[in-house]
């Protein structure tokens, strides 16, 4: 079999990603947690923070329960910050706090490590 170097780079991007999971200072989240943290990051990246009733529709993380309290536990980490609209005190919206992005970053330092 031919050697792909895709494939062979992504296997390699697992393994340091997983590298960076272990250290002590990356919080440790479950699956659901992480891809939760994920989806809000990417909406907030594309530069669109979601409503707390945008997140709970996040399928890819749980039922709407299983969604509110990973929500909820991020917060406690201190990974998203849950804030009100200054017009409408109702809307809350989702956006990941810097030590969320930092997470990010580590994991984005892993991609620049496959192109040396």
């Amino acid at each position: 079999m031919t050697k792909d170097p895709v494939f062979d780079a992504y296997f390699r991007f697992l393994s340091l990603a997983r590298a960076v999971h272990e250290l002590p200072s990356t919080p440790k989240l479950d699956a659901a947690e992480e891809r939760l943290l994920e989806a809000l990051t990417a909406a907030w990246n594309a530069g669109r923070a979601l409503t707390v009733t945008e997140t709970m529709a996040v399928s890819s993380a749980g039922a709407p329960a299983t969604v509110h309290r990973k929500l909820t536990s991020l917060k406690k980490r201190g990974l998203v910050s849950v804030d009100e609209n200054s017009d409408d005190l109702r809307i809350k919206t989702v956006k990941p706090t810097r030590k969320a992005l930092d997470h990010f970053q580590k994991l984005a330092a892993c991609l620049d490590q496959l192109k040396a």
